[in-house]
């Protein structure tokens, strides 16, 4: 037992480190597509089930929208960029350069805004990833999604949880200047992608 803790530990330093220098990227990346009012760092890297990750960031009973990329195949993953109903209008509001609305229908140009967001920040940790592992990954185009957190992470995180019962989370910090945001990245690479990220350093 003491064995399979110290590799599980092991394992998520290895991905600790190679996650935190894809955070800073995106958060580069992030910098320039805000005008440089939003910036992220990594927190810690963590495995959890399922359950526990929507009671840690209470997304059971909330309204979260979505932003998923995936890259398919055996080295593969999902990248899930979560915002609660404000900061999610909020964003999209700053981006569009308009009052933030109140409709509670998004607007096609509201969910383009977040799907470009979602698709600079995943490509941002793809892109990394892909200079280490030395190969390419071609992410999905973005898909916005709205439900309640514990549907659509059910839904978003169906194939990898085929293989594995717990979720990869990496918790990140968003800041606006100095107030911190209520936004969420759930990485998900698969078994496959772990091995070869701990093969390669």
């Amino acid at each position: 037992m003491e064995t399979a803790t110290k590799n599980s530990v092991d394992r998520l330093q290895v991905l600790h480190g190679i996650l935190s220098e894809a955070t800073e990227e995106a958060s580069t990346a992030m910098g320039t597509w805000t005008g440089g009012s939003i910036t992220l760092s990594l927190d810690c890297v963590r495995e959890l089930p399922l359950e526990q990750v929507t009671q840690e960031f209470d997304l059971g009973m909330e309204l979260l929208s979505m932003v998923v990329l995936t890259i398919g195949g055996d080295v593969g993953g999902t990248f899930i960029l979560t915002f609660d109903e404000e900061n999610g209008r909020r964003l999209a509001a700053s981006l569009l350069k308009q009052e933030v609305s109140n409709d509670i229908a998004w607007s096609e140009l509201e969910e383009s805004a977040l799907k470009e967001t979602g698709n600079i920040l995943g490509c941002a940790y793809f892109n990394r990833i892909a200079r280490l592992v030395g190969g390419e990954f071609v992410p999905s185009p973005p898909t916005f999604l709205q439900d309640y957190g514990i549907c659509v992470l059910q839904q978003a995180l169906m194939e990898q949880l085929q293989d594995s019962s717990d979720v990869l989370i990496c918790q990140t910090t968003f800041l606006q200047g100095r107030e911190k945001l209520n936004w969420n990245i759930l990485f998900v690479p698969h078994s496959h992608m772990q091995n070869v990220l701990r093969a390669s350093l």
